[in-house]
């Protein structure tokens, strides 16, 4: 995977060279990991003694004992009643746990520990790679994030969205945008490489449009994905040596959609 997401990093960065946004590779940060204050949670279930509401004597039915009382609270002083804290927000940016001085640690104090591995993620050809996986059993909430640093998991180098995740990044961005919505976003057309054999297209060039800047100190890879419908002819004619305009009818015969979003860190 790391060969294909580099090969798309390079692509996007040998275009920003084109219009004077160089971007440099691979960072080495230390990690500084801020401690999360835990929230507290309330214990619904106490009750003060002076909050208990006695029956009426005259109303109590006779009883050789004494009957048991039922403690109440009058709704209007009732506590709300406890709940899981709220989650974080779902969503990349090249800030916060997701900086680049970040690290599983911190990913973990954020999501949970019983949210994220460190596990092998799938690389091209058969290869494989170690990354921090946030919800690893759920394809929906599945994010991938590469360090610089393996031993300590510490340097944020690549966060991948991919498959079926539903993170998002900034600028409106995720995955199944269509290819009309991204130009909207971009201001204009942009230029991509031909759809290789897997069917993705890496965005090679942002044509001066908004995608050309990233809030942050990291950078935009993205690779478009064909509709698994198109037929062999339309993918032919959008061939992965090539490089065309996203205006291109050839390309919008294939009704592409993003496919797949990385944030890389520059030195």
């Amino acid at each position: 995977m790391i060969d294909r997401w580099l090969c798309a990093l390079a692509a996007v960065g040998a275009a920003a060279a084109l219009s004077a946004a160089a971007l440099a590779q691979q960072p080495s940060p230390l990690i500084r990991v801020a401690q999360i204050k835990q929230p507290q949670l309330r214990d619904d279930e106490q009750i003060l003694p002076s909050q208990i509401v006695q029956p009426p004597a005259a109303k109590r039915p006779p009883a050789t004992r004494p009957a048991a009382v039922t403690p109440s609270v009058p709704e209007d002083d009732a506590p709300p009643k406890a709940g899981k804290p709220p989650e974080p927000a779902r969503a990349v940016a090249c800030s916060g746990n997701f900086a680049k001085d970040s690290g599983h640690l911190k990913l973990a104090q954020a999501y949970g520990s019983q949210n994220i591995t460190f596990a092998d993620v799938d690389g091209d050809d058969g290869s494989t790679l170690k990354a921090s996986v946030l919800f690893p059993k759920d394809p929906k909430h599945r994010l991938e994030v590469l360090w610089d640093d393996d031993v300590t998991r510490a340097g944020t180098r690549i966060i991948a969205i991919t498959g079926q995740s539903t993170w998002t990044a900034p600028k409106g961005l995720h995955l199944g945008l269509p290819l009309a919505a991204l130009e909207k976003l971009n201001g204009k057309p942009f230029k991509l490489q031909g759809f290789g054999k897997d069917g993705m297209a890496p965005i090679s060039d942002w044509n001066g449009g908004s995608f050309n800047t990233w809030p942050g100190d990291c950078k935009l890879g993205l690779r478009l994905k064909a509709d698994p419908k198109a037929s062999a002819d339309a993918r032919a004619a959008v061939a992965a040596d090539k490089e065309f305009l996203s205006s291109d009818a050839a390309v919008r015969a294939l009704k592409p959609v993003v496919g797949e979003i990385l944030l890389a860190y520059q030195e």
